[in-house]
């Protein structure tokens, strides 16, 4: 995984750390990656992957499951693979077969089919392909076709363990000297529906999305309109160190008004209230209905754990507890992110938005959603955020700890980060998308810049951040494009169009400056020159605002 973003190249030289937990999708693990093997001087890893990643039971009739085995240092496949690969569910075998593929990234097709009545599941289980001719006994498609799996895989909501032998690599004859096993996990969704009794009388029919284990015990208290369940679950602190994350969706319709858009809440695991990141709340992704995910990381629940002590190990269940709190005011400010070198829009839109009650010296929580260019969110998005005082000086960042697949993971497309403020001042927030899923496919990749400013007694509307109408405000990512301009590895219209999108976004902020009409002037080297030296930090900000100036006055740039 590779970047161009400057600042990130930076913090992350500042935040490399040992690779201690494997990526995964925390929306249902969709997809995982397991921990590398030192083999043949390489670091070799299996992922897998399904399509669709988000698999609710009874809603697909088929899925695909990309096996992909690669060296993690370079990125690259190992060719000529044959796979053992096994399939389990709460203990039970469901499937297991050899399999090959000449490019190291094998499909096969899941056919979900319920209703078996064998002892052993697995003999319900049926495949579809034919044997390769290098490797007896593995299945194989030739042409555009898959292999296929048919069987009771998938009929059921829960954790689903993938395991992965390599037998054989680079050649369909040659075994490998150690056998070199690999566990993947993913996770099918199950949606449970339950009818609550109003204080009004009225039922609201409320829907618990799983992605962990069926949920029971489903209950409404009147007297402060919470929701909790229990849900089957091993808190023996062996168990709890391998589980990355439990998540449960909770649906509500906003026309309850104790579950209406604005709200906010606190959610409790066996009366332990969760952190902020826990809990994410969604009102954008079906119009008349809120959802809440308690998405819940195997770190903090190793910390409810050690909280409530030994006496705790023993327990057999989970308990959710959600409670609504009182409506809040939030301000909230909309930036896009842009391609860093052509300056672009990439399509990703970011909302940041916070509770304008919080001040100086509180630690706030900054609410952060991508949204795709059809205000659809944006899932399994790995960003960075930093904020930047009025000086430049980065006073925080978070762009994760792992060095070789930078970025924290939104795998809603939402998360909080809490950040505390130490003046009175306007701050930039930078956010850097690195990347989506698990091969950071690049398409909604770019960096973007927004304005806050905090008061003593909470934070102003973004509206009033604005200080003077002789402010200038550049990102600082925009050096990088001066001297691509500078260095002509873009040409004169890429940048005209890149700044005067930034200023039209009010990304970039120069002094108001009068437009001339428009001309077919070419730019003068000098500007050309300038930028490159303000890249370089030769001249000053305001010497380079200067020659955008000039290119306004003179029509060459409209804003």
């Amino acid at each position: 995984m590779s970047s161009k973003f400057p600042i990130v190249l930076v913090l992350i030289g500042i935040f490399s750390a040992p690779l201690l937990v494997n990526e995964v999708f925390a929306h249902g693990l969709g997809g995982d990656q397991a921990p590398p093997i030192s083999f043949a001087g390489m670091q070799v890893t299996v992922s897998t992957q399904l399509t669709p990643s988000d698999i609710t039971v009874g809603e697909v009739t088929s899925a695909n499951m990309a096996v992909r085995f690669f060296d993690q240092l370079t990125d690259k496949n190992l060719d000529q693979v044959t796979y053992r690969i096994e399939i389990w569910r709460s203990g039970d075998l469901l499937a297991r077969n050899l399999f090959f593929d000449t490019d190291g990234e094998l499909n096969v097709e899941l056919k979900p089919v319920s209703g078996c009545s064998e002892a052993k599941l697995i003999d319900c289980t049926t495949y579809g392909g034919s044997e390769h001719v290098s490797a007896p006994g593995a299945l194989y498609v030739y042409g555009n076709g898959r292999p296929t799996i048919t069987g009771p895989i998938f009929d059921k909501g829960g954790l689903y363990n993938i395991r992965v032998d390599i037998e054989g690599a680079s050649s369909p004859r040659t075994q490998v000297a150690q056998l070199l096993s690999f566990d993947t996990f993913v996770s099918v969704a199950h949606e449970q529906d339950f009818l609550i009794q109003s204080a009004q009388a009225q039922e609201i029919p409320v829907v618990v999305k799983t992605y962990y284990d069926d949920v029971k015990d489903f209950n409404f208290q009147n007297s402060d309109n919470s929701i909790s369940f229990d849900m089957d679950f091993d808190w023996s602190p062996d168990y709890v160190n391998l589980v990355k994350v439990v998540h449960e969706e909770i649906r509500v319709p906003k026309s309850f008004s104790p579950y209406a858009e604005g709200k906010h809440f606190k959610g409790y695991i066996d009366g332990v209230e969760v952190d902020n990141r826990v809990l994410l709340l969604d009102p954008y992704s079906i119009d008349d209905t809120n959802i809440i995910h308690f998405l819940v990381s195997g770190s903090e629940l190793q910390r409810i754990n050690d909280q409530l002590g030994s006496s705790h190990y023993d327990k057999k269940t989970m308990k959710f507890n959600l409670i609504p709190q009182n409506e809040v005011v939030k301000n909230s400010l909309d930036f896009y992110l842009v391609n860093e070198q052509t300056l672009k829009p990439v399509g990703t839109t970011v909302q940041v938005s916070w509770d304008s009650s919080y001040g100086v010296n509180d630690e706030i929580p900054f609410e952060i959603v991508f949204f795709d260019e059809n205000r659809n969110l944006l899932k399994d998005i790995h960003y960075g955020f930093y904020l930047i005082d009025k000086n430049n000086k980065i006073i925080f960042q978070n762009v994760g700890s792992d060095s070789n697949n930078p970025g924290i993971l939104a795998s809603e497309g939402l998360d909080i980060q809490r950040i505390k403020i130490p003046s009175q001042e306007t701050y930039r927030i930078d956010i850097a998308v690195f990347g989506q899923g698990l091969k950071y496919d690049a398409k909604y990749s770019g960096i973007g810049s927004g304005l806050v400013e905090v008061g003593v007694g909470g934070i102003k509307s973004p509206k009033e951040t604005i200080s003077t109408s002789t402010q200038i405000d550049i990102p600082v990512w925009v050096r990088n494009n001066a001297n691509w301009w500078a260095e002509d590895q873009i040409d004169d219209s890429d940048f005209v169009q890149g700044i005067q999108w930034l200023i039209q976004k009010g990304i970039m902020k120069i002094p108001p400056t009068e437009s001339g009409s428009a001309s077919g002037q070419k730019i003068p080297e000098w500007i050309k020159n300038n930028a490159g030296w303000w890249s370089d930090e030769q001249i000053t900000d305001q010497d380079f605002v200067q020659g955008i100036q000039w290119l306004i006055q003179k029509g060459i740039m409209r804003v």
